[in-house]
C-alpha cells in the first residue's frame, strides 16, 4: 500500500511541474519572440513481481516443493524529465517602429540525428562579451547609441562587434544590412543553431551554447531567413491549446489526488480498527 503512496504522489509531482510550464507559456502569450515549453513526462522502471512459496507434500519425511509464479509487472510513477523550447515560427506582427527586426524563417536544414530544423538566431552579448541568441527583435538605443536588446544586451554584427547608430533613422534591408544615410552603417549578426534543442534556455527569451559560438547563418549552405523592419516576431504560443492541456493537467493531478486519499482512508482504517482489534 505505501507503494501506491509514492506512485500517486509522484504522479501529482508530475503534474504540478507541468501546470507550471504550462502557466509560465500563458503568461508569455504576448512576449516577442516567445518559445513555448513542451513537456516530456516519462515512467519510472517498472518492477516484476514474482511470487515464491512452498507446498507441502504429505509423505513420510514430509517434502516441501518450491513453486514460483510470475505476478507481473508494477509501474512505480511517474516524473516530467524536461522542458524543451518548440522553435516554430511566430506570427509577424507590424509595429511601425523603426528599432523592431523581425528574424522570418525560410529554408532550414533538417539534422541528421534527431530529424528536427534548425532555426536562425539574432546574435547578443551582454557587457561582458558573453554571447546569447533570441528571437525577440523588439530592439532599442541606449544612451550611447548602442542597439540592444530589451535586457539590455548588446545586439551584434556578423563580426561579433556592437552596432552604433546616430539615431532612429536607419533601415534594415531584407538582407540584414543596416543602412544610415543611405550608407552601410553594419550587417546584423545572425547566427544557426543545426540543433536549436541543445541550447540552453536562460529566460527572457535568451538562449546560449555550452558548446561555444554559433556558426554564421549567412555562410550556412541551404539556410535562408529574411528580415522585416517595423515588424516583430509575436510567441509562438497556442492559447487554446494551452488551456486545454492545463485543464486536462488539472484534471490528471486531481485524479491522483484521489488515489493518495482513498490510500490514506484505508491505512487510518488499518491502524484504527484492524490495529486496535489486534
Amino acid at each position: 500500500m505505501l507503494r501506491g503512496f509514492y506512485t500517486a504522489a509522484s504522479g501529482m509531482l508530475a503534474q504540478q511541474r507541468r501546470t507550471e510550464m504550462l502557466s509560465n507559456n500563458m503568461a508569455n502569450a504576448n512576449t516577442p519572440g516567445f518559445k513555448a515549453d513542451q513537456s516530456s513526462v516519462r515512467a519510472f522502471p517498472q518492477m516484476l513481481l514474482d511470487r515464491i512459496d512452498s507446498k507441502s507434500i504429505p509423505t513420510e519425511k514430509g517434502l516441501h516443493l518450491p513453486i514460483h509464479s510470475r505476478v507481473g509487472e508494477l509501474g512505480t510513477g511517474v516524473y516530467m524529465q524536461e522542458a524543451t523550447p518548440k522553435f516554430l515560427q511566430g506570427d509577424v506582427q507590424q509595429t511601425q517602429r523603426n528599432t523592431d527586426i523581425a528574424l522570418v524563417d525560410g529554408n532550414m536544414p533538417l539534422n541528421d540525428e534527431n530529424g528536427l530544423k534548425g532555426t536562425v538566431f539574432f546574435t547578443v552579448a551582454n557587457a561582458d562579451g558573453d554571447l546569447r541568441y533570441t528571437r525577440n527583435g523588439n530592439f532599442a538605443l541606449d544612451g550611447q547609441g548602442y542597439l540592444t536588446t530589451p535586457q539590455g544586451f548588446y545586439v551584434l554584427d556578423d563580426n561579433n562587434n556592437r552596432i552604433q547608430l546616430n539615431s532612429e533613422n536607419f533601415s534594415v534591408g531584407e538582407n540584414g544590412i543596416v543602412l544610415e544615410n543611405d550608407q552601410q552603417v553594419a550587417r546584423l549578426g545572425i547566427s544557426f543553431a543545426e540543433n536549436p534543442y541543445a541550447l540552453i534556455k536562460e529566460g527572457d527569451g535568451l538562449f546560449r551554447n555550452e558548446e561555444g559560438a554559433l556558426g554564421n547563418a549567412y555562410d550556412e549552405d541551404g539556410v535562408t531567413f529574411t528580415m522585416q523592419q517595423g515588424f516583430i516576431e509575436g510567441s509562438n504560443v497556442d492559447g487554446a491549446r494551452t488551456m486545454t492541456d492545463m485543464m486536462a493537467t488539472y484534471r490528471s493531478f486531481e485524479a491522483n489526488q484521489k488515489v493518495l486519499q482513498a490510500y490514506d482512508r484505508s491505512l487510518e482504517k488499518a491502524v484504527n480498527e484492524i490495529g486496535r482489534l489486534g
